[in-house]
């Protein structure tokens, strides 16, 4: 079963907290979600992450963001 529903209703919420925690546009946090390993995760239905809170999904993308090297 695909879960795109789901997922278009989570991710623009997902992403307005992101705009808002690092005070940029929807559309750079768009971009920023998008190429990050939470959204991937969150795209593929196996790992059941569509399942979980917006919070939760949030909070593994802030978390992700923390830990990866820096460019």
């Amino acid at each position: 079963m695909n879960h795109y529903l789901i997922r278009a209703t989570i991710i623009p919420q997902i992403v307005k907290l992101i705009a808002e925690h690092e005070k940029i546009g929807e559309s750079r946090a768009l971009e920023k979600f998008y190429t990050s390993a939470t959204s991937k995760n969150l795209a593929d239905d196996a790992t059941g992450l569509y399942g979980q809170s917006i919070l939760y999904i949030y909070n593994l993308y802030l978390d992700e963001q923390q830990h990866k090297p820096r460019q």
